[in-house]
């Protein structure tokens, strides 16, 4: 009975397995409806300070902040990427890290130079490993995204778009659509378009004439301040949505371990089933065939 006890242990440890993979899966779905309020609250602030944006950029000063100003060359660009700090969230992080990989390779193939600001533990292992040339990084933000630990990881990239370092700045990450679908996404997030700040065509928001606010103390404090500020806004929607996305993709993937599991389960009680009844026909065959002898 060596093969059913074998059977019989595996049969536990399966079991065992489906009890976790349950338990993460509750647990991702109560983080991923939390995860989902935050996104929805910071987009408010996002549409609102976009307008703001807009408005600035479409108006008529005298001085013009150096992330509306386009570069006539690209040679080097700054790339950021937010994946997550845990794993088991099925192909999430990798759809977004071989999007990366194909751009980068383009980028390189036209003789840009690429660098990269890690937000998440996952990117920075990554790139890590492939070599890339790492800026900044951020890892350890937990299930809830905090603007503070962001600011010192991003600042590096927009000091560096502002000191000439970085010709264009990309933000790569998966864009929350549903809880069964999470879309990796490439932005353009330096020279700031006209595109994005002026929203969509439904936009009641959307400026419709040429406006501008009157200053104090100075049109350049006010306006370098507000363009920071709409910067870091874009990053952290992008990192809410990324979260939103991490934990909705670790809730399908647990409970697509916990299906499978009970898949297993059935198939190796089925066997287990066999294997016994093989025995004890086998036993039966050896009483038989010894009362016929005797």
């Amino acid at each position: 009975m060596a093969g059913s006890r074998e059977i019989r242990n595996k049969i536990k440890s399966v079991k065992n397995t489906q009890k976790i993979t349950r338990a993460m899966e509750m647990v991702a779905a109560s983080k991923m409806r939390k995860a989902q309020e935050r996104m929805k609250k910071a987009r408010p602030y996002g549409e609102k300070i976009r307008n703001v944006a807009a408005h600035m950029s479409r108006a008529n000063t005298e001085y013009r902040h150096p992330f509306l100003i386009a570069r006539d060359t690209v040679k080097r660009i700054g790339v950021i990427i937010v994946t997550s700090d845990k794993g088991l969230c099925g192909g999430l992080n990798t759809n977004v890290l071989r999007k990366v990989v194909n751009q980068m390779k383009t980028w390189q193939a036209e003789g840009e130079q690429v660098e990269v600001c890690c937000i998440g533990n996952k990117g920075l292992g990554f790139m890590s490993r492939i070599g890339a040339s790492v800026t900044s990084q951020v890892v350890g933000l937990g299930d809830t995204p905090d603007i503070a630990k962001l600011i010192g990881a991003v600042k590096v990239v927009l000091d560096g778009y502002t000191q000439d370092q970085f010709d264009r700045v990309y933000i790569f990450y998966n864009r929350f659509i549903n809880t069964m679908k999470q879309e990796p996404v490439m932005e353009q997030l330096l020279p700031l378009i006209d595109e994005r700040m002026q929203g969509s065509e439904q936009d009641s928001d959307k400026p419709k004439a040429i406006w501008d606010y009157i200053y104090e103390p100075e049109a350049k404090s006010v306006i370098d301040d507000i363009m920071v500020r709409y910067v870091e806004a874009l990053i952290y929607q992008a990192v809410a949505e990324n979260m939103a996305s991490e934990q909705s993709a670790r809730m399908v993937a647990m409970k697509a371990a916990s299906d499978n599991a009970g898949n297993v389960i059935n198939e190796l009680t089925l066997i287990y089933n066999k294997s016994r009844q093989a025995a004890i026909t086998k036993e039966l065959s050896e009483i038989v065939g010894g009362a016929a002898a005797v």
